[in-house]
């Protein structure tokens, strides 16, 4: 029976008395329905940015606080201190605070800034050797708990690896997997604390629970029963862990700081609970938007107070920290934590999602100045305000630090009310999970497609045992035909590997707080990825249209190859080699479709390869497109380096080019222009850059990172990197601080194109 408001109203007086006062009702009052909420209270904004206040005095003074303890940490080798005391978990340490005097809103990972905790329960290995590359040793106590007492998810996966999988992992033909810490990717629906309180919450996962007592306990009921339960126990400790400072959560929000401290509170619990690989934040601006707009409408709140409140958010986000291995620092470069904002994009009843607090976000950038974190997303839409078009291209070309992401090939599939999870993943908020699973190595198979399966670094039978490629000259019939052979044995292997994965990371590293913050029924997908793939579509290229002759070692491995002619290559709009990109993208997709994923998700795919592109290339030897051994790949599906050579647009077109059907999981592509190539004029660089956005959407792309610098700005960063504190660049569908990259990274980046024209 569906509810009237009048009974609503009767059911819930104490909610609609205070906290929604003003609010029009909806869907979102009879069950948990946040998008409902914004449907029905969302104020668009289709003007400029005149409005926008500068940082006050107390977020200014906070900010150089902050500023000063990231010096320190800076100088301190990347990490100023750690608590090797204590389990992190929601309630473990004591209230933190940067000055509480001046903070509107609070709370810290642990007690006090930039402190890092441990979280062991994805594996304790991973977590002893963080701490002892940063002079710090865990208690003997903790080790012997998580050793021989407390099983972590890492010792269960080791536990099931097949030697087939270990050796594939040694090898690095399936790579950066998340098998040694939280898998990540996972937005919780923190609004849900601000909208309804804890306590509506946890009444809600009780009903879900009642409804699970059923005549069959089977394996998926036993399950589902369990987790409601840690669930319902994890709201009950952020209530507690709120309480620690002073607010209570039981109830919702009542005003706009009460809104934002709320939020905030459910993404800390989720923060002190996982050491995901991306921590993202969802979509929370024009929600929090319909607070602010109230509160000012009330006349409580002032332009700038509304926009201190964001700025503290914000800045709380850029202090997220975890604690991890230089080995998780070199594929994940810059320390990076994927707080990903979604800000922007349409609804499906035609009205615009922007608000003023999508640039209150991005204002942000101003008043504390170019930061990776919280990384800011753009969900753009041909169909967006043209004010806010022009905004955003200024900030981008000030700051370097936004990316975007094409709202109108994503909402078909995804709604309006989606966010982005790392770096290009698309989810439902509250109604979609993620099994995270790194990338499989494309270029190291092609390798290993001419080797017989024997791994051209290592020597060894890796790969299934066929015949090797024997021949004088490279024939391209001959290696795509041993090519998809073994493709079908890595896709296989793949899938197997994260199902693998994902059962012990349910089982012993459970996100609770996260899937408290879901539908009980939900989504999964199995986000798999590829790595190398311009390398492996400029490979077959050059097989095809010169001639490859590969040079090989005394055991008859190919460990080099020349080319005798030219060959086309990706990133030029030329539909010859940027046919077998698709097609790469397309049969590994289906490939992967054939295999049975844990817990019934959905195999999805990512071209998207983070800063480890360079991690990668150390792994994979030379290859027949003249990358030489140990160079770095291109970044997601990115052209290499220097060979997309006919202009910014025909790049834009080979990579719009990879179908985002059979690419769900995103297609990142990061793009760096020098100034004068926009226009000679702030406003005819800022009009330009939107029209190339609005083109690149038109055309089917799907993300793009926006890095407007010179390369002689990169250079001198290199060389004096206290001059440039907060230098942020897009790296491959995030953002990181320049000077916290390796020189190899850096030089990496600096070797990127650079396009100087149009």
């Amino acid at each position: 029976m569906v509810m009237k408001e009048a009974d609503v109203r009767k059911s819930r007086p104490e909610e609609g008395a205070e906290a929604w006062r003003g609010f029009r009702r909806g869907a979102w009052q009879r069950g948990i329905d946040v998008n409902s909420f914004i449907e029905s209270n969302i104020s668009p904004y289709t003007g400029d940015e005149s409005f926008l206040a500068g940082p006050t005095e107390a977020t200014a003074e906070l900010w150089e606080q902050v500023k000063e303890l990231m010096k320190e940490e800076r100088a301190k080798g990347g990490v100023l201190d750690i608590d090797v005391a204590t389990v992190s978990t929601i309630t473990s340490h004591a209230p933190g605070y940067i000055d509480r005097a001046k903070e509107k809103i609070v709370g810290l990972q642990t007690d006090r800034p930039l402190r890092r905790s441990v979280q062991p329960f994805g594996g304790i290995r991973m977590a002893a050797d963080a701490c002892e590359a940063y002079g710090y040793k865990l208690p003997d106590e903790m080790m012997r708990l998580f050793t021989e007492i407390r099983k972590t998810h890492n010792q269960g996966v080791f536990d099931a690896y097949t030697t087939e999988m270990r050796t594939a992992r040694k090898a690095g033909i399936i790579t950066g997997l998340p098998d040694a810490y939280g898998r990540g990717r996972i937005i919780g629906d923190y609004r849900r604390a601000a909208l309804y309180g804890v306590d509506r919450l946890i009444e809600e996962k009780k009903k879900d629970l009642l409804q699970l007592e059923t005549d069959a306990m089977t394996e998926e009921i036993i399950r589902a029963r369990e987790e409601l339960s840690e669930q319902i126990r994890s709201l009950g400790e952020l209530k507690r862990m709120a309480a620690s400072y002073g607010y209570d959560l039981s109830q919702p929000a009542r005003n706009a700081r009460e809104a934002v401290q709320w939020l905030y509170f459910a993404y800390l619990a989720a923060i002190k609970e996982q050491n995901g690989a991306a921590m993202s934040l969802g979509r929370v601006s024009s929600f929090l938007d319909i607070y602010i707009e109230r509160d000012l409408a009330e006349g409580t709140l002032s332009e700038a107070e509304a926009q201190e409140l964001i700025d503290q958010f914000v800045m709380k986000s850029r202090l997220v920290k975890f604690l991890r291995t230089p080995d998780y620092n070199e594929l994940f470069s810059g320390d990076p934590t994927w707080v990903t904002e979604s800000v922007g994009g349409m609804g499906l009843d035609g009205r615009t999602r922007v608000t003023r607090s999508s640039y209150r976000f991005l204002h942000t950038l101003y008043n504390l100045g170019p930061a990776p974190e919280p990384n800011l997303t753009v969900l753009w839409s041909r169909q967006l305000p043209a004010a806010f078009k022009n905004y955003c291209a200024r900030v981008s070309i000030e700051t370097s630090s936004i990316q975007y992401e094409n709202d109108d090939l994503m909402r078909p599939y995804y709604g309006d009310d989606y966010g982005i999870a790392c770096c290009v993943s698309a989810m439902r908020i509250g109604k979609q999970m993620q099994f995270f699973g790194a990338r499989a190595n494309l270029a190291k198979a092609l390798l290993y497609a001419i080797n017989g399966g024997v791994d051209e670094k290592l020597g060894i039978q890796v790969g299934p045992a066929l015949a090797p490629v024997t021949s004088e000259v490279l024939d391209y019939a001959e290696v795509k035909a041993k090519y998809d052979r073994m493709l079908d044995w890595l896709a296989r292997l793949y899938m197997n590997t994260l199902n693998v994965i994902h059962y012990m990371h349910d089982k012993y590293c459970y996100e609770r707080i996260e899937m408290a913050l879901h539908d009980r029924e939900i989504v999964r997908t199995m986000a798999c990825g590829i790595a190398g793939l311009s390398v492996v579509a400029d490979s077959l290229s050059a097989i095809r249209y010169a001639k490859v002759r590969p040079i090989r070692s005394d055991k008859g491995i190919a460990v080099d190859f020349e080319i005798e002619g030219d060959y086309p290559q990706y990133g030029n709009n030329d539909d010859r080699v940027d046919r077998i990109a698709v097609e790469l993208a397309e049969s590994f997709m289906n490939r992967l479709r054939k295999h049975k994923a844990y817990r019934g998700a959905i195999p999805t795919m990512s071209v998207l390869t983070i800063t480890s592109n360079v991690v990668y290339g150390k792994k994979t030897g030379s290859t027949p497109d003249g990358r030489r051994a140990g160079e770095p790949f291109a970044p997601g599906a990115n052209p290499i380096h220097g060979r997309d050579k006919k202009g910014a647009l025909a790049s834009l077109a080979s990579v719009a080019k990879i179908p985002y059907e059979q690419s769900l999981d995103g297609i990142s592509n990061t793009f760096s222009i020098v100034p004068k190539a926009l226009g000679k004029e702030a406003e005819a660089r800022i009009h330009n850059l939107v029209s190339l956005l609005d083109g690149y959407a038109a055309s089917g792309g799907h993300h793009l990172n926006v890095n407007v610098f010179e390369r002689e700005q990169l250079l001198d960063a290199m060389e004096h990197p206290e001059n440039y504190p907060q230098l942020t660049i897009r790296v491959s569908g995030y953002a990181v601080n320049f000077i916290k990259l390796t020189r190899e990274q850096q030089l990496d980046v600096i070797n990127r194109t650079f396009h100087g024209s149009i």
